[in-house]
C-alpha cells in the first residue's frame, strides 16, 4: 500500500477537532494518495456527528413556533411537518455542509479511478450490509425445527426481501424437484385432480401484497420481564411479500364442492407433514396457490415451488410445500389445532381455531439497540398491519401513552399488508417512552400490554399483540420496557 500522506491524518485530526469544513480545502492535496482504512474510519465518523449536529441546528433554526408547537407529550410534532419542510429539509438546510463536504471528499474516493466488478447472474446484498439478516433460533436435538426471524428494525417500506422473510420450520427445508411436484385435490369433491406446477402456470393469475405472521410471534411479551433484543428479533416472524398465483377459489370450483362441505385440509411435503384445517368459506373467498414470491419463484425455505396463502390469518395455514387439499366435512383436529393453537383462559374455557392475526403495530425506529447520538428532530417509523382488513389509524405516544398523535400512513394502505407509519419527533434529552397504537378498518384497537395479559392469563403462548414501549433513557440508548 502507498504511503498515506500526512495531509490526509491532518485533515482526520482537524475534522475531529471541529475544524471540517477548513479541512476540506487540503482534501485535494490527497488525490494522488491512497487514504488508511483507519483514517477513513475516523473521518467517517467525524462526518457522522458534524451531520447530527447540522440536523440539530436545523431543529432550532428552520422550525418556526408553530412548527415546534408539539401535538402531543413527549415532544411528538405534526405529522405533516416533514412534508412541509421537506425540501428544506432536503436542501441547503441541515445538509449544506454535509453535500460540500462529500463533493469534496468524493475526489479522494479509489472508486473513482479503479473500475469495477464486472456483470453478475444474480445480484446479492453488498458485503458491508451485515446486520440485515434473519436471526435464527434453532432446536438444538433438531436443527431442522426452529424459526429466524426477519429484521425488521434494519429495513425500509413495506416490502420484506424474499431473502429475509421469516422462517417457521418443523423439520427442515425439503429439496423439490419442480417438475415431479403435483397438487392432490380429493375428498368431497365430484372430481379428484391432481395438477403439476405446469398445469397451474396456465391458469390465470393474480397478485397481491399481504403480509404473513406465525401465530406465535412476539410471544417473548408474555414473559414477566421484558426480553432486550432489537425489534425484529422480538416481533420479526411477520414479513410481507407480493404473492402471485391462481386463485384458490378456481381449482376449487373445478373439482366441484359438495354442498354438505366444510372444511379444507391441508397438507405440506415436508418431513414433518404439516397438515391443518381451513373453513372451506374462507378458502372459497381469498386464499391463494402461490407459485412467485416478489416477482420470483417462491425460495424453498417460504415453501418452493407452491405454497397455501391464506390472507390475514395465522401463518401456520399458509402450508408451504403444499401437495394435498381434502375438502371435508369437519377439521382434522390435527397436533397444530389440539396441542398447540389452543389456549386455556383464566375463566377456564379454552380458545381454539383463532384464525385472525389481530391488528397490530411495531416502531422500528429508534428501537431497542439504537442510540440517539444528539438532541434535536427525529422520524419515529414503524410498521402496522392487521388480518382484518386495512389500517385505519396508528397513533404514536412519547409519554408512556399518557398523550398520543396520529402518525402519518404512508400509501398504499392495503387491506392484510404491512402499513409504514411516520410521524416527527422533537427529542429534547429527556426520559422519554415510544409506543405506536394501530386501529383497523373494524374499528379493532391495538391493546396494552396489561389489558391483554388480564384477558388472556399467562398460559397461552400465541396471538400476542399488545402495544410495545420503549424507552429512551437521557444518553439516548433505547431498551425494551413494559410500560
Amino acid at each position: 500500500m502507498p504511503p498515506v500522506n500526512p495531509s490526509c491524518r491532518a485533515i482526520a485530526r482537524c475534522v475531529q477537532s471541529g475544524g471540517a469544513v477548513r479541512a476540506f480545502s487540503v482534501v485535494l492535496d490527497c488525490a494522488d494518495t491512497m487514504i488508511s482504512p483507519d483514517t477513513q474510519r475516523e473521518h467517517s465518523a467525524a462526518v457522522a456527528a458534524q451531520e447530527a449536529l447540522s440536523m440539530e441546528r436545523w431543529s432550532r433554526s428552520r422550525l418556526n413556533a408553530d412548527d415546534q408547537a408539539p401535538v402531543a407529550g413527549g415532544g411528538l410534532l405534526d405529522r405533516r411537518l416533514f412534508l412541509k419542510r421537506g425540501l428544506v429539509f432536503s436542501g441547503a438546510g441541515a445538509l449544506a455542509w454535509s453535500s460540500g463536504a462529500a463533493g469534496a471528499d468524493q475526489a479522494a474516493l479509489p472508486s473513482l479511478r479503479v473500475p469495477g466488478r464486472g456483470f453478475s447472474n444474480y445480484g446479492q446484498p453488498s458485503e458491508q450490509e451485515k446486520r440485515a439478516i434473519r436471526w435464527i433460533s434453532a432446536n438444538r436435538a433438531v436443527p431442522g425445527n426452529g424459526v429466524s426471524w426477519s429484521p425488521l428494525h434494519a429495513l425500509e417500506g413495506i416490502i420484506t426481501p424474499s431473502g429475509l422473510h421469516f422462517e417457521r420450520h418443523h423439520n427442515g427445508v425439503p429439496d423439490i424437484r419442480i417438475d415431479a411436484h403435483r397438487l392432490l385435490i380429493h375428498g368431497m369433491v365430484e372430481r379428484a385432480l391432481t395438477f403439476s406446477l405446469a398445469d397451474l402456470a396456465r391458469y390465470p393469475m393474480r397478485s397481491q401484497m399481504l403480509f404473513v405472521e406465525c401465530g406465535g410471534n412476539s410471544n417473548s411479551g408474555w414473559n414477566k420481564e421484558p426480553l432486550q433484543s432489537r425489534a425484529g428479533y422480538l416481533h420479526g416472524l411477520a414479513s410481507c411479500s407480493e404473492w402471485a398465483g391462481v386463485p384458490l377459489a378456481v381449482v376449487l370450483d373445478e373439482a366441484g364442492i359438495d354442498p354438505a362441505a366444510k372444511w379444507l385440509i391441508a397438507e405440506g411435503a415436508d418431513a414433518a407433514a404439516i397438515h391443518i384445517s381451513i373453513p372451506l368459506k374462507k378458502a372459497m373467498d381469498d386464499c391463494m396457490l402461490a407459485l412467485y414470491q416478489n416477482g420470483e419463484r417462491i425460495r424453498p425455505e417460504n415453501g418452493y415451488p407452491l405454497r397455501l396463502i391464506v390472507p390475514g390469518w395465522e401463518g401456520i395455514l399458509s402450508i408451504k410445500w403444499l401437495q394435498r387439499l381434502e375438502v371435508a366435512a369437519e377439521p382434522v383436529m390435527a397436533r397444530n389445532e389440539t396441542a398447540k393453537y389452543t389456549e386455556l383462559l383464566p375463566s377456564g374455557k379454552s380458545r381454539m381455531f383463532t384464525f385472525v392475526m389481530d391488528a397490530k403495530s411495531v416502531i422500528t425506529s429508534p428501537s431497542p439497540g439504537d442510540t440517539l447520538r444528539s438532541h434535536g428532530l427525529y422520524e419515529v417509523r414503524g410498521l402496522a398491519w392487521s388480518g382484518r382488513g386495512r389500517i385505519r389509524r396508528v397513533d404514536v405516544s412519547a409519554d408512556a401513552g399518557k398523550t398520543w398523535a396520529p402518525a402519518q400512513l404512508q400509501e398504499p394502505v392495503l387491506p392484510m399488508c404491512f402499513t409504514r407509519f411516520r410521524i416527527p419527533w422533537n427529542w429534547r434529552g429527556e426520559t422519554a417512552v415510544l409506543k405506536s397504537r394501530a386501529i383497523d378498518e373494524s374499528g379493532y384497537v391495538q391493546p396494552e400490554r396489561d389489558k391483554l395479559v388480564a384477558e388472556r392469563g399467562r398460559n397461552g403462548y400465541f396471538h400476542y399483540n399488545a402495544i410495545a414501549a420503549w424507552q429512551v433513557d437521557e444518553d439516548g440508548e433505547v431498551t425494551h420496557v413494559y410500560r
